[in-house]
């Protein structure tokens, strides 16, 4: 009876996780709407709205059920409360209360369902759920693109792009670039069936490449050689510091080069220097975020189409953006500097932890917080899933911020603290 409730918790955070990445009830629901046909945004999502809450539910009895572990994880990070309250009361001077007030409602949910990941598993754990929520993602993926095309492919202007189990292709492109790498850290420590693993990776980068997304294959890129990278910080430091400095000397060369051949460069992967016109109609934003710079426009309040304030920016760009399309803008017209403040300082400050933990766990799986932490950093310059409610990058992320201020395979951590420690005394005595 004990393994089968396990199993079923287990079961229900996958799922749940699937959910949060926005797949399969969206394009099943709209039809199989693609962006700029007449009948998209007109589907009724109450199914998935009521989803979240049925997993709302679940997760506070599940918290309750584990309620002293959890107040201890609660205690452990301040700055996420913070900016969950200044969310909550921007109600007061938000310029849509109603939608502000049910959008925090959603973002109290989002949390916790976070709080409920760092506190019933483990960092180690989450990795393997997460492995399980790609490979299903993976898997129907291909089901939807060949067996139902009508779902699984795009139409109108992105005709015949994979869109797998997403409402759009970008979104698919999105997901699978980190699954690349909990693919290639699975594959890493796996002792057997490893291969599984690593045609988990291979298949989640032609779905990457079938979706013809651009900044998820630029972005594992990068993640990859940031995998690599993290491992110098294993080294001792006299042999550390100066492959560092060395590493940042060639940065800033590399930089210099990449800077004089921007142009070029983004006519290599079909894009040119606006981001797709992203940077067309940032300027317009950057002006409304100094109309109201300390605490915005509310959570959730400014992009309402012709409604609200973004009706200028549409009018002004002749582009209808849903959002910035830059998660930093967003938070800086909802929440102004002073929720940008309280985020830079939560951020800053789990990352600094999350390379200290990469020093004191010597199994390829610690690797995962700051790679994860390093994919928002990259993805949210072109796409908004910085602080937004029911949204699974939000979800792992928050879920990140707590696990990494709580003992993670403590044994492990304490034996290679005291390796390293000797370590050093040996060398200074042999000096």
């Amino acid at each position: 009876m004990k393994k089968l409730l396990l199993f079923a918790e287990k079961a229900f955070t996958v799922l749940s996780l699937i959910h949060y990445s926005g797949g399969p009830l969206v394009v099943i629901l709209s039809g199989g709407a693609s962006e700029g046909d007449e009948s998209e945004g007109g589907s009724d999502f109450a199914l998935i709205q009521l989803i979240f809450l049925v997993i709302y539910l679940i997760t506070f009895c599940l918290l309750v059920l584990r309620w002293k572990k959890v107040i201890k994880v609660i205690t452990k990070d301040t700055f996420i409360w913070l900016l969950l309250g200044l969310a909550i009361f921007s109600v007061f001077w938000s310029d849509a209360p109603n939608l502000t007030r049910s959008r925090t409602i959603a973002l109290v949910g989002t949390i916790l369902f976070s709080l409920y990941l760092a506190s019933r598993y483990s960092l180690k754990e989450q990795l393997q759920l997460l492995g399980w929520t790609f490979g299903i993602a993976i898997i129907a993926s291909f089901l939807f693109a060949v067996g139902l095309p009508k779902y699984g492919l795009m139409g109108g202007v992105h005709a015949g792009d994979w869109r797998g189990i997403y409402n759009h292709k970008n979104v698919l492109g999105k997901v699978m670039a980190p699954g690349t790498i909990v693919f290639l850290i699975l594959a890493l420590t796996a002792k057997k069936r490893y291969w599984i693993f690593w045609l988990g990776l291979v298949f989640s980068v032609l779905l990457i490449m079938a979706s013809k997304a651009s900044s998820p294959i630029i972005n594992v890129l990068i993640l990859v050689v940031e995998l690599i990278l993290f491992q110098i910080l294993r080294w001792d430091y006299d042999f550390m510091i100066p492959t560092l400095m060395g590493i940042s000397t060639i940065s800033s060369i590399t930089y210099s080069l990449i800077a004089g051949n921007a142009e070029l460069i983004a006519a290599l992967f079909g894009k040119d220097l606006t981001l797709t016109g992203r940077t067309n109609f940032w300027p317009f934003i950057i002006d409304k975020i100094w109309e109201n710079p300390w605490l915005g426009y509310g959570f959730g309040a400014f992009w309402r189409g012709l409604e609200g304030q973004s009706a200028d920016i549409w009018y002004a760009s002749g582009w209808k953006p849903p959002n910035s399309h830059n998660g930093y803008l967003d938070l800086l017209l909802e929440l102004g500097l002073v929720g940008f403040s309280i985020y830079l300082i939560e951020f800053i400050t789990s990352f600094q932890k999350a390379l200290a933990y990469i020093r004191a766990v010597k199994t390829a799986d610690c690797f995962w917080p700051a790679i994860f932490l390093t994919y928002i950093v990259l993805a949210n310059l072109t796409e908004s899933t910085l602080i937004i409610q029911n949204d699974f990058f939000f979800v792992i992320q928050v879920a990140i911020f707590f696990s990494i201020r709580i003992p993670q395979e403590k044994e492990q951590i304490n034996h290679n603290y005291q390796t390293n420690k000797s370590n050093h005394e040996s060398i200074n005595a042999w000096r």
